[in-house]
């Protein structure tokens, strides 16, 4: 029987986007899922846009299918090359179906197109969140500390097999340890095959008749754990620390543990990006005549800035190489330092005088 145009089955133009193909897919394979739809003839149709689909997503097939058309493809692809490339599982999960390309044979076009058939899943342990909360000084010379998690780990006692030490999981009989069950029906088309999860083993392939009594058959136990941390110098706030395999265990692996830094807010000192900047208060005399002032720094040492004679509250000088470490252990940023002249709430006779004089003096010359 003559195939009919791809482009035609999913009634797209032939300089449809990828993106455009895959919308037009998404929606004809809702309509015509076998699942779903149970009108004679829809399995046939389900398969006629999946192989369209197949073709025009993949950049390759679709430009041999432009120039040489159906023959460019029967020629050089089998039945089974012809669905490689195209991405059914995104589709699928989008519309509330968990299959991919195998399940497209063998849920829906018997077996024999080379595909194995899958394993039980196994579940990867969950991802863990610890928010630790350090000073400013802290991320600046980084430190070692250790912290102490509660999460699932393999129980020891059964070696996170479930089953009571001395013996082991059976193999279960239902599914012969697939985790999977299929049923088959022979259609005009060929032989619908639909593949569920087992509910005697509930998808592990295994059965335990003697649970270990640690863990209750489930491999796995919950433990605090205390685990070494090291902060390196350079964080910043919401940075985020990656410990390989130290989230929760289960049956399938181990997940990883995200550390999130908070840092503290300094009383003296505010941090933008590796500088640091900081308010010192000078005296009117210091500023007027100039001078040279002592500075704290965040490592704890002073650094001696030099104040040039007539400086006006509000400038800023900056002193290189005294704010944070680079992260990536590439130098480090500046202290940027603001001065605000510091006026007297409290004078004597002789000082208030001293300044009516110079006050005198300076309206007499501005």
């Amino acid at each position: 029987m003559t195939k009919r145009d791809y482009y035609e089955i999913l009634g797209v133009n032939r300089d449809a986007s990828k993106p455009e193909i895959k919308k037009a897919y998404r929606k004809l394979a809702l309509k015509y899922h076998p699942d779903k739809n149970k009108d004679e003839g829809a399995e046939e149709k389900f398969k006629e846009i999946s192989e369209a689909y197949a073709v025009l997503y993949d950049d390759e097939k679709r430009k041999l299918y432009d120039n040489y058309g159906h023959a460019g493809i029967d020629q050089r692809f089998s039945s089974e090359d012809i669905f490689r490339g195209a991405d059914f599982g995104d589709i699928f999960r989008g519309m509330g179906f968990d299959f991919g390309i195998e399940d497209i044979f063998e849920r829906f076009f018997g077996r024999g197109m080379g595909f194995n058939r899958r394993s039980p899943r196994r579940r990867r342990g969950a991802d863990l969140r610890y928010d630790i909360e350090i000073s400013l000084e802290d991320a600046y010379k980084g430190i070692e500390t250790n912290i102490r998690v509660p999460r699932t780990e393999k129980c020891e006692n059964c070696g996170g097999t479930g089953a009571k030490p001395g013996t082991s999981p059976k193999t279960c009989p239902q599914c012969n340890g697939t985790g999977q069950m299929q049923s088959s029906r022979r259609t005009g088309f060929g032989v619908f095959t639909q593949i569920t999860t087992c509910n005697k083993c509930r998808g592990q392939g295994t059965i335990i008749e003697s649970p270990c009594p640690e863990c209750r058959g489930q491999g796995i136990v919950q433990k605090t754990r205390s685990i070494e941390l090291k902060i390196p110098q350079g964080v910043d706030d919401g940075s985020q620390l990656r410990l390989p395999g130290e989230g929760e265990t289960d049956v399938g692996g181990t997940g990883d543990l995200y550390v999130v830094i908070h840092v503290k807010k300094h009383p003296h000192f505010n941090r933008r990006g590796l500088d640091l900047h900081t308010i010192k208060e000078i005296s009117f005399p210091d500023a007027t005549l100039g001078s040279k002032i002592n500075v704290n720094t965040l490592n704890g040492k002073e650094e001696t800035l030099k104040i040039p004679e007539g400086t006006q509250t509000g400038e800023i000088f900056k002193i290189r190489g005294q704010g944070m470490p680079s992260l990536h252990g590439r130098g480090k940023g500046d202290l940027y330092v603001e001065v605000k002249i510091k006026t007297p709430t409290r004078i004597n006779r002789k000082a208030k005088k001293l300044i009516e004089d110079l006050k005198d003096e300076l309206d007499e010359k501005y």
